[in-house]
């Protein structure tokens, strides 16, 4: 077998193992426990797990918020991301090749942003601020609607 060949099954072989379900099932004291080994398959559920991601773009004004970081208050593109989401990748992408400035806050690795974030209403990432403008998602032609 050529050795591209035997590449491709190793890699598919390891995608098949690494898949796990995930399961929620009560044990008999009436506790709800999640995990990929459930103690009675039979009667454990297949939990689906959803990426918290903008898949469509919307906006809203924000008022009233009281952000305590000098740089959200100074900087014109304030953008709320984590690293695996995709859309947060393109929108990063977008403001470097277009040479737009803005401000990144990760809200998994920084708590004043995840802060932030949730006083915001946020429910998924990316959430790009424009002065007092916000669009959950992002799509290069949405975001100029936003940034003129």
């Amino acid at each position: 077998m050529p050795k591209h060949a035997l590449i491709i099954v190793a890699l598919l072989l390891s995608a098949l193992i690494a898949h796990a379900e995930i399961y929620r099932w009560t044990d008999a004291e009436g506790r709800v426990h999640f995990g990929d080994n459930p103690e009675q398959r039979e009667t454990a559920e297949s939990v689906t797990i959803r990426v918290n991601t903008y898949e469509s773009v919307s906006y809203e004004s924000v008022k009233n918020i009281n952000f305590d970081n000098p740089a959200r208050r100074t900087s014109k593109v304030v953008m709320y991301s984590t690293d695996w989401c995709s859309y947060c990748k393109k929108a990063r992408e977008y403001f470097r090749n277009q040479k737009i400035a803005f401000v990144e806050y990760d809200i998994e690795k920084d708590p004043r942003a995840k802060r932030e974030y949730d006083a915001l209403g946020a429910r998924g990432v990316p959430v790009i601020l424009v002065g007092d403008k916000r669009m959950n998602g992002f799509s290069p032609g949405g975001f100029q609607k936003i940034y003129r």
